[in-house]
């Protein structure tokens, strides 16, 4: 059970296990790799640093709340460790610049190490971290948070990275202009950093963030512990655990992937068994797994969750990660109905990433749909 101080959760060193790999999995691939977050986070708790989680509605109206994460490719974060301190250099700078202190700081996204990120931060800074996130999962580019959907300017914000570097973009046109200006300095500063937004006021938390992400993670990496600790399938235990699909299980044939604008970009090939035997899958990466194909038809397409497991263990695998030959389960999981609504998927949904001649289908329409096409054919 998550220890209780008054409102706040204090976060342990089985906390930061489960969540490594709760994290991973709602990560879709992305996020940076977990366990790089995971070590980090574990040294500056034996450090005697304090991490915990301010529940969601506890949150005051009027704090002032800054989201905050990595920027880059989850490549760049696997093979080249962050120096510690960077998040807390943007969020001293951060107050610097605006002229008063932060009440807490929130998820970017709590997808991989951008769950870990905040919690490091905000233990260096001595902070508490709202029960939530702005994805709930993870999205490769800034604008497609929730708290940017639904109205928040995330200028004046501070970049920092582990040369020291300390970048404040005072203004942007839009949060679109936010997230290409950014990315052009990510790639300068050699493709990974961390990026602190403008604050937000707690009532537009509440009322725009994705609720209880920690907990959720947290949750769902002690459920596949569980399971496997009990030789139970814990890949059926997420799916029960998330409302979620087994799509495919199968060995990767192939995986084409490349550094691009900032971006790891690609595809991974997957020759079906079981099930699934005669079947070729295909998922299309830009850092997340963005749409899984079977036989060449669209299945599944952001903004649900497509997540790959090692089918033996039931743990994530994140896209940097990819090999030939690995063994593999694709789970289809329902995002959040915040990134549902006709604003969000202008942003997260295909046209956001330049899938336009790929209609959304929600896991529940798509099923309905197929039930009725079978139930077409034995007519």
């Amino acid at each position: 059970m998550l220890s209780r101080q008054g409102d706040l959760i204090s976060i342990g060193e089985e906390e930061i296990e489960a969540l490594e790999i709760g994290a991973a999995i709602l990560g879709t691939g992305g996020g940076g790799n977990p366990y790089i977050g995971k070590l980090r986070a574990l040294q500056v708790l034996r450090e005697g640093r304090k991490m915990r989680i301010l529940p969601l509605q506890a949150l005051p109206d009027d704090a002032k709340v800054v989201a905050l994460g990595g920027i880059g490719a989850p490549l760049i974060s696997h093979e080249r460790i962050k120096e510690g301190r960077e998040g807390l250099r943007c969020i001293r700078a951060l107050e610097e610049r605006l002229g008063f202190k932060i009440d807490a700081i929130a998820c970017e996204e709590i997808g991989g190490q951008n769950a870990m990120e905040p919690l490091i931060v905000a233990a260096l800074a001595d902070l508490p971290v709202v029960d939530c996130d702005g994805m709930g999962r993870a999205f490769p580019e800034m604008q497609m948070t929730t708290y940017a959907i639904y109205g928040h300017r995330s200028t004046p914000s501070v970049m920092c990275d582990l040369h020291g570097n300390v970048v404040i973009f005072d203004h942007a046109a839009s949060e679109l202009w936010h997230e290409r200006l950014a990315r052009a300095c990510v790639i300068a500063q050699g493709g990974a950093s961390t990026l602190a937004s403008a604050p937000m006021p707690g009532v537009f938390v509440k009322r725009f963030a994705i609720p209880d992400s920690y907990t959720k993670a947290i949750s769902l990496g002690r459920t596949v512990r569980e399971a496997q600790s009990q030789n139970k399938d814990p890949v059926e235990a997420i799916c029960n655990f998330e409302n979620g699909q087994l799509v495919f299980t199968g060995k990767i044939s192939d995986v084409k992937r490349e550094l691009k604008g900032g971006f790891v970009a690609g595809e991974a090939a997957i020759d079906g068994f079981d099930d699934f035997d005669g079947d070729l899958g295909s998922i299309l990466i830009q850092n997340e797994n963005l749409v899984f194909s079977r036989n060449g038809r669209t299945e599944v397409i952001v903004p649900d969750l497509i997540v790959i497991l090692d089918i033996d263990t039931g743990e994530a695998i994140t896209t940097e990660m990819l090999r030939y030959g690995q063994r593999i389960s694709v789970l289809a999981l329902p995002c959040h109905p915040l990134l549902r609504t006709p604003e969000a998927l202008k942003v997260v949904g295909p046209p956001g990433f330049g899938l336009g001649h790929l209609n959304y289908l929600s896991l529940e329409e798509a099923g309905d749909q197929q039930d009725s096409a079978k139930k077409g054919a034995r007519q």
